[in-house]
């Protein structure tokens, strides 16, 4: 299997003072579903957008199809050309990545950079329109769109570049429940296509769900473990340690007298 994406000992620090990935090592296999998951902070948006080549760690390397790459090379058209069409990447906040004045033409904005031809970027965006079911919205503008709608045209504008690996920061974020099931169903259905999902998240409930290999990042900055969803999901004293799950302290009195005992929850979304 093919390791598309990897990092090894990669250590990011805003500012060069706020550490937000501290000798993280992790690789992504070709047609893998991968989620990463931490608390709040822990790093899970830095490390993706490491992967996406947004930002370049300050130790340690990035590798993408077991090449090291840096700032430096993007610099090189052909490179940046190959690596932006191969990866796609879908921000947490939607607003963060819809610029163009209507739905239709975000979706054929990054096929036209590319150098697609006009007539073959519209059938793709028809094509993504329709398996998004966001025909209706084609010429709304996106200040005009509902939060699913939002994300739906941020997702179809990546999937029209049709990338082999697809990178989402906190997918199900503020979504209604149709809309996060429907998003759900359409990571299953692109990864039985072939495609590499990568997400993060700190949605226990989605993981399960998607029965992803899980990476754990702890409130240090460090990959505390890799393994399956259903591995990572039942070590219950890792996932307290790492901020993901609480205990709640509960007293209840009856015939029998006061009665005190532990309960552990996960974090919701």
């Amino acid at each position: 299997m093919e390791t598309v994406l990897a990092l090894n000992g990669a250590t990011y620090r805003y500012y060069d003072k706020i550490t937000a990935l501290d000798g993280v090592t992790l690789s992504i296999g070709s047609g893998k579903r991968v989620a990463v998951i931490g608390a709040n902070g822990s790093g899970k948006s830095s490390l993706l957008q490491v992967l996406a080549g947004l930002i370049f760690p300050q130790s340690g390397q990035a590798f993408f199809k077991g090449v090291p790459f840096t700032e430096k090379s993007f610099k090189d058209a052909e490179f940046l050309r190959h690596f932006r069409t191969y990866v796609g990447y879908v921000f947490q906040d939607s607003d963060v990545q819809l610029f163009c004045p209507t739905v239709y033409d975000e979706l054929i904005f990054g096929p036209l950079q590319m150098g697609m031809d006009e007539a073959e970027a519209a059938g793709r965006a028809d094509e993504i329109m329709k398996m998004l079911d966001i025909e209706a919205i084609r010429d709304r503008p996106p200040y005009m769109l509902s939060g699913g709608q939002k994300k739906k045209a941020a997702l179809g504008a990546v999937l029209t570049m049709n990338p082999e690996v697809i990178l989402l920061d906190e997918p199900t974020s503020g979504l209604d429940p149709r809309t996060q099931a429907f998003l759900v169903e359409l990571l299953f259905t692109l990864n039985d296509a072939g495609k590499t999902i990568v997400l993060c998240s700190h949605d226990l409930a989605l993981v399960e769900e998607l029965q992803a290999e899980t990476a754990v990042l702890t409130e240090g900055h460090t990959i505390e473990k890799v393994g399956s969803a259903d591995d990572i999901l039942g070590d219950e004293d890792m996932l307290l340690r790492v901020n993901l799950t609480h205990e709640h302290f509960h007293r209840h009195r009856g015939a029998g007298g006061t009665i005190s005992h532990v309960h552990r929850h996960a974090h919701g979304d």
